[in-house]
Protein backbone atom coordinates (compact mmCIF):
# COMPACT_ATOMS: atom_id res chain seq x y z
CA UNK A 1 0.00 0.00 0.00
CA UNK A 2 1.36 3.59 -0.45
CA UNK A 3 2.21 5.54 1.83
CA UNK A 4 4.02 9.00 0.41
CA UNK A 5 3.75 11.21 -1.89
CA UNK A 6 5.73 13.85 -3.64
CA UNK A 7 4.63 17.60 -4.43
CA UNK A 8 6.46 19.85 -6.84
CA UNK A 9 6.01 23.20 -7.19
CA UNK A 10 7.91 24.67 -10.24
CA UNK A 11 9.04 28.12 -10.11
CA UNK A 12 10.67 30.68 -12.29
CA UNK A 13 13.86 30.25 -10.61
CA UNK A 14 13.80 27.08 -8.41
CA UNK A 15 11.82 23.37 -8.50
CA UNK A 16 10.16 23.33 -4.95
CA UNK A 17 9.66 19.56 -3.55
CA UNK A 18 7.95 18.00 -1.00
CA UNK A 19 7.75 14.53 0.71
CA UNK A 20 4.57 13.81 2.38
CA UNK A 21 2.66 11.26 3.84
CA UNK A 22 -0.62 10.40 2.42
CA UNK A 23 -2.07 12.08 5.43
CA UNK A 24 -0.42 15.40 4.60
CA UNK A 25 2.30 15.59 7.08
CA UNK A 26 5.69 17.02 5.47
CA UNK A 27 8.31 15.06 5.79
CA UNK A 28 11.41 16.45 4.23
CA UNK A 29 11.34 19.55 1.17
CA UNK A 30 14.11 20.60 -0.40
CA UNK A 31 14.60 22.76 -3.63
CA UNK A 32 16.60 22.33 -7.10
CA UNK A 33 17.22 25.16 -9.86
CA UNK A 34 14.63 25.36 -12.35
CA UNK A 35 16.93 25.35 -15.66
CA UNK A 36 15.20 26.96 -18.42
CA UNK A 37 17.81 26.78 -20.75
CA UNK A 38 17.00 24.62 -23.93
CA UNK A 39 13.47 25.95 -23.71
CA UNK A 40 13.14 23.97 -20.24
CA UNK A 41 14.29 20.48 -21.34
CA UNK A 42 15.73 19.34 -18.55
CA UNK A 43 13.49 20.68 -15.83
CA UNK A 44 10.97 17.51 -15.53
CA UNK A 45 14.22 15.12 -15.77
CA UNK A 46 15.93 17.39 -13.51
CA UNK A 47 12.59 16.52 -11.11
CA UNK A 48 12.89 12.86 -11.74
CA UNK A 49 16.35 12.45 -10.58
CA UNK A 50 15.98 14.70 -7.60
CA UNK A 51 12.74 12.61 -6.53
CA UNK A 52 14.92 8.93 -7.13
CA UNK A 53 17.24 10.39 -5.45
CA UNK A 54 15.43 11.05 -2.12
CA UNK A 55 13.17 7.80 -2.37
CA UNK A 56 16.72 6.14 -2.41
CA UNK A 57 17.65 8.42 0.65
CA UNK A 58 14.80 7.53 2.65
CA UNK A 59 15.23 3.64 1.97
CA UNK A 60 11.91 3.63 -0.18
CA UNK A 61 10.51 1.39 -2.64
CA UNK A 62 8.62 2.62 -5.84
CA UNK A 63 5.12 0.90 -4.19
CA UNK A 64 5.22 3.05 -1.23
CA UNK A 65 4.58 6.01 -3.43
CA UNK A 66 1.27 6.96 -4.32
CA UNK A 67 2.67 9.73 -6.91
CA UNK A 68 3.72 13.26 -8.30
CA UNK A 69 1.53 16.23 -7.92
CA UNK A 70 3.38 19.38 -10.01
CA UNK A 71 2.06 22.83 -10.05
CA UNK A 72 3.41 24.47 -12.79
CA UNK A 73 3.17 28.51 -13.84
CA UNK A 74 0.85 28.10 -16.85
CA UNK A 75 -2.18 27.15 -18.26
CA UNK A 76 -2.90 23.25 -17.17
CA UNK A 77 -5.35 21.44 -17.98
CA UNK A 78 -7.62 18.84 -16.25
CA UNK A 79 -5.55 16.06 -18.40
CA UNK A 80 -2.18 17.70 -17.13
CA UNK A 81 -1.69 18.64 -20.66
CA UNK A 82 0.21 22.87 -20.53
CA UNK A 83 -0.98 25.14 -22.79
CA UNK A 84 2.70 27.41 -22.85
CA UNK A 85 4.88 28.03 -20.20
CA UNK A 86 6.51 31.12 -21.52
CA UNK A 87 9.07 31.72 -18.63
CA UNK A 88 10.02 27.78 -18.48
CA UNK A 89 10.78 27.79 -22.26
CA UNK A 90 7.75 25.12 -22.54
CA UNK A 91 5.57 25.03 -25.35
CA UNK A 92 2.64 22.67 -25.21
CA UNK A 93 2.89 19.03 -24.46
CA UNK A 94 1.65 16.76 -21.50
CA UNK A 95 3.59 17.32 -17.86
CA UNK A 96 1.87 14.21 -16.77
CA UNK A 97 2.45 11.52 -19.37
CA UNK A 98 5.72 12.88 -20.23
CA UNK A 99 7.41 12.77 -16.49
CA UNK A 100 4.89 9.48 -15.91
CA UNK A 101 7.45 7.88 -18.50
CA UNK A 102 10.25 8.86 -17.07
CA UNK A 103 9.39 7.49 -13.79
CA UNK A 104 7.33 5.32 -13.84
CA UNK A 105 4.65 6.85 -11.38
CA UNK A 106 1.67 8.42 -11.44
CA UNK A 107 1.39 11.74 -12.03
CA UNK A 108 -1.24 14.57 -11.60
CA UNK A 109 -0.40 18.41 -12.91
CA UNK A 110 -1.94 21.43 -12.68
CA UNK A 111 -1.58 25.26 -12.89
CA UNK A 112 0.23 26.70 -9.73
CA UNK A 113 -1.64 29.00 -8.51
CA UNK A 114 -4.62 26.74 -8.43
CA UNK A 115 -2.37 24.30 -6.82
CA UNK A 116 -1.76 26.74 -4.34
CA UNK A 117 -5.17 27.59 -3.67
CA UNK A 118 -5.54 23.64 -3.30
CA UNK A 119 -3.01 23.50 -0.96
CA UNK A 120 -4.39 26.35 1.38
CA UNK A 121 -7.92 24.36 1.44
CA UNK A 122 -6.16 21.05 2.57
CA UNK A 123 -3.88 22.21 5.62
CA UNK A 124 -3.92 26.27 5.34
CA UNK A 125 -5.97 29.36 6.25
CA UNK A 126 -8.67 27.90 4.23
CA UNK A 127 -9.28 24.44 5.79
CA UNK A 128 -12.36 23.48 6.37
CA UNK A 129 -13.75 25.13 3.41
CA UNK A 130 -14.72 23.77 0.37
CA UNK A 131 -15.54 26.90 -2.12
CA UNK A 132 -12.39 29.06 -1.98
CA UNK A 133 -10.89 32.19 -3.77
CA UNK A 134 -7.56 32.46 -3.21
CA UNK A 135 -5.65 35.56 -5.07
CA UNK A 136 -2.02 35.61 -4.90
CA UNK A 137 -0.79 39.50 -4.37
CA UNK A 138 2.92 39.23 -5.70
CA UNK A 139 4.47 40.93 -8.14
CA UNK A 140 1.20 40.39 -10.61
CA UNK A 141 -1.85 38.67 -9.36
CA UNK A 142 -2.53 34.96 -9.26
CA UNK A 143 -5.76 33.02 -8.40
CA UNK A 144 -6.92 29.48 -7.52
CA UNK A 145 -10.58 28.72 -7.55
CA UNK A 146 -11.99 26.22 -5.53
CA UNK A 147 -15.47 24.67 -6.25
CA UNK A 148 -17.08 21.41 -3.86
CA UNK A 149 -13.11 20.61 -3.14
CA UNK A 150 -12.02 20.88 -6.80
CA UNK A 151 -10.07 23.05 -8.62
CA UNK A 152 -11.57 25.44 -11.60
CA UNK A 153 -9.42 24.71 -14.31
CA UNK A 154 -11.57 25.61 -17.44
CA UNK A 155 -11.39 24.60 -20.64
CA UNK A 156 -7.73 24.92 -21.86
CA UNK A 157 -6.53 25.54 -18.00
CA UNK A 158 -6.73 29.61 -18.30
CA UNK A 159 -9.55 29.20 -15.07
CA UNK A 160 -8.83 31.65 -12.19
CA UNK A 161 -6.41 34.34 -13.88
CA UNK A 162 -7.83 36.70 -11.54
CA UNK A 163 -4.93 39.08 -12.22
CA UNK A 164 -6.40 39.56 -15.82
CA UNK A 165 -9.65 40.46 -15.04
CA UNK A 166 -10.34 44.05 -16.57
CA UNK A 167 -11.45 46.64 -14.13
CA UNK A 168 -10.02 50.36 -15.81
CA UNK A 169 -11.49 51.37 -19.27
CA UNK A 170 -8.65 54.93 -18.77
CA UNK A 171 -5.54 52.91 -18.35
CA UNK A 172 -2.64 54.10 -20.75
CA UNK A 173 0.16 51.86 -19.54
CA UNK A 174 -0.01 47.74 -20.87
CA UNK A 175 -0.08 45.09 -18.39
CA UNK A 176 2.18 42.27 -18.81
CA UNK A 177 -0.05 40.52 -20.78
CA UNK A 178 -0.45 42.98 -22.89
CA UNK A 179 -4.05 44.72 -22.20
CA UNK A 180 -4.49 47.26 -20.70
CA UNK A 181 -6.38 47.73 -17.33
CA UNK A 182 -5.73 44.79 -15.85
CA UNK A 183 -6.68 44.07 -11.56
CA UNK A 184 -2.25 43.21 -11.65
CA UNK A 185 -1.85 46.62 -12.52
CA UNK A 186 -3.43 47.99 -9.39
CA UNK A 187 -3.41 44.94 -6.63
CA UNK A 188 0.26 43.41 -7.27
CA UNK A 189 2.61 44.92 -5.14
CA UNK A 190 4.22 46.31 -8.10
CA UNK A 191 0.84 47.79 -8.83
CA UNK A 192 0.68 49.41 -5.42
CA UNK A 193 4.14 50.84 -5.60
CA UNK A 194 3.22 52.18 -9.00
CA UNK A 195 0.01 53.64 -7.89
CA UNK A 196 1.94 54.95 -4.77
CA UNK A 197 4.17 56.95 -6.96
CA UNK A 198 1.40 58.34 -8.96
CA UNK A 199 -0.79 59.65 -5.57
CA UNK A 200 2.44 61.05 -4.03
CA UNK A 201 3.12 62.83 -7.72
CA UNK A 202 0.09 64.20 -7.78
CA UNK A 203 -0.52 65.90 -4.05
CA UNK A 204 1.95 67.53 -1.87
CA UNK A 205 0.50 66.33 1.46
CA UNK A 206 3.33 65.20 3.63
CA UNK A 207 4.20 61.98 4.51
CA UNK A 208 7.07 60.05 5.46
CA UNK A 209 6.64 57.96 2.02
CA UNK A 210 8.40 61.25 0.42
CA UNK A 211 11.65 60.18 2.61
CA UNK A 212 11.89 56.31 2.18
CA UNK A 213 11.39 53.54 -0.69
CA UNK A 214 8.28 53.10 -1.85
CA UNK A 215 6.75 49.99 -2.18
CA UNK A 216 3.83 47.87 -1.15
CA UNK A 217 5.44 47.11 2.11
CA UNK A 218 6.49 50.74 3.02
CA UNK A 219 3.16 51.96 2.05
CA UNK A 220 1.29 49.55 4.32
CA UNK A 221 3.26 49.85 7.27
CA UNK A 222 2.62 53.94 6.51
CA UNK A 223 -0.93 53.22 6.68
CA UNK A 224 -0.79 51.28 10.26
CA UNK A 225 0.91 54.85 10.87
CA UNK A 226 -1.95 56.82 10.22
CA UNK A 227 -0.86 58.03 7.11
CA UNK A 228 -2.92 60.04 4.42
CA UNK A 229 -1.35 59.84 1.78
CA UNK A 230 -0.45 56.03 2.50
CA UNK A 231 -4.60 55.69 2.94
CA UNK A 232 -5.10 57.15 -0.13
CA UNK A 233 -3.12 54.49 -2.12
CA UNK A 234 -4.33 51.64 0.07
CA UNK A 235 -7.93 52.70 -1.21
CA UNK A 236 -7.38 52.72 -4.44
CA UNK A 237 -6.02 49.04 -4.00
CA UNK A 238 -8.82 47.59 -2.28
CA UNK A 239 -11.33 49.26 -4.64
CA UNK A 240 -9.99 47.61 -7.52
CA UNK A 241 -9.47 44.14 -5.67
CA UNK A 242 -12.74 44.14 -3.92
CA UNK A 243 -14.93 45.54 -6.75
CA UNK A 244 -13.25 42.44 -9.04
CA UNK A 245 -14.32 39.82 -5.57
CA UNK A 246 -17.66 41.15 -5.76
CA UNK A 247 -17.76 39.87 -9.20
CA UNK A 248 -16.02 37.08 -9.69
CA UNK A 249 -18.07 35.88 -6.12
CA UNK A 250 -21.25 36.24 -8.15
CA UNK A 251 -20.26 33.41 -10.16
CA UNK A 252 -18.72 30.97 -7.86
CA UNK A 253 -20.47 32.07 -4.49
CA UNK A 254 -17.30 31.46 -2.42
CA UNK A 255 -17.36 30.64 1.35
CA UNK A 256 -13.98 31.95 1.98
CA UNK A 257 -12.24 34.40 0.27
CA UNK A 258 -7.98 33.98 0.89
CA UNK A 259 -5.54 36.78 0.42
CA UNK A 260 -1.89 35.37 0.08
CA UNK A 261 1.63 36.36 -1.18
CA UNK A 262 4.04 39.11 -0.18
CA UNK A 263 1.44 41.24 -0.08
CA UNK A 264 -0.78 39.23 2.41
CA UNK A 265 2.33 39.97 5.07
CA UNK A 266 0.92 43.08 6.01
CA UNK A 267 -1.67 41.71 7.88
CA UNK A 268 -5.28 42.21 8.34
CA UNK A 269 -5.19 45.47 7.00
CA UNK A 270 -4.96 44.51 3.53
CA UNK A 271 -8.35 42.96 4.16
CA UNK A 272 -9.27 46.00 5.81
CA UNK A 273 -9.11 47.86 2.74
CA UNK A 274 -11.19 45.12 0.12
CA UNK A 275 -13.76 44.18 1.97
CA UNK A 276 -15.81 47.68 2.31
CA UNK A 277 -15.74 47.77 -1.66
CA UNK A 278 -16.34 43.63 -1.98
CA UNK A 279 -19.26 44.11 0.63
CA UNK A 280 -21.00 47.71 -1.13
CA UNK A 281 -20.66 45.76 -4.62
CA UNK A 282 -21.61 42.21 -4.15
CA UNK A 283 -24.75 40.25 -4.43
CA UNK A 284 -26.17 39.80 -1.30
CA UNK A 285 -25.68 36.03 -1.72
CA UNK A 286 -22.42 36.10 -1.65
CA UNK A 287 -22.07 38.91 1.01
CA UNK A 288 -21.07 37.10 4.03
CA UNK A 289 -18.54 35.74 2.22
CA UNK A 290 -15.42 34.72 4.70
CA UNK A 291 -12.14 36.73 4.23
CA UNK A 292 -8.93 35.54 5.65
CA UNK A 293 -5.15 35.58 4.72
CA UNK A 294 -3.20 32.54 3.13
CA UNK A 295 -1.11 30.57 6.01
CA UNK A 296 1.54 28.25 4.24
CA UNK A 297 3.60 30.83 2.21
CA UNK A 298 5.62 29.34 -0.21
CA UNK A 299 4.71 25.63 0.83
CA UNK A 300 1.29 26.15 -0.41
CA UNK A 301 2.22 24.47 -3.97
CA UNK A 302 3.53 21.79 -2.78
CA UNK A 303 0.98 20.76 -0.30
CA UNK A 304 -1.42 21.49 -3.38
CA UNK A 305 0.45 19.42 -5.60
CA UNK A 306 0.46 16.18 -3.29
CA UNK A 307 -3.14 16.42 -2.26
CA UNK A 308 -3.39 16.42 -6.47
CA UNK A 309 -2.27 12.71 -6.27
CA UNK A 310 -4.51 11.97 -3.29
CA UNK A 311 -8.05 13.48 -4.79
Amino acid sequence: MSRFVFGVDIGGTTVKLGLFDIEGELIDKWEIPTRTEENGKNILPDIAKSIEEKISEKSLEKADIAGIGIGAPGPVDDNGFIHKAANLGWGEFSIKETLEKITGLKVMAGNDANVAALGEMWKGGAKGYKDVVMVTLGTGVGGGIIVNGKMLNGYSGAGGEIGHIHVNDDEDESCGCGNKGCLEQYSSATGITRMGKKVLASCDTPSPLRNEEVNAKTIFDAVKAGDEVASKIAEIYGRYLGGALASIACVVNPEVILLGGGVSKAGTVVIDYVRPYYEKNVFHGSRNTHFCLATLGNDAGIYGAAKLVLE
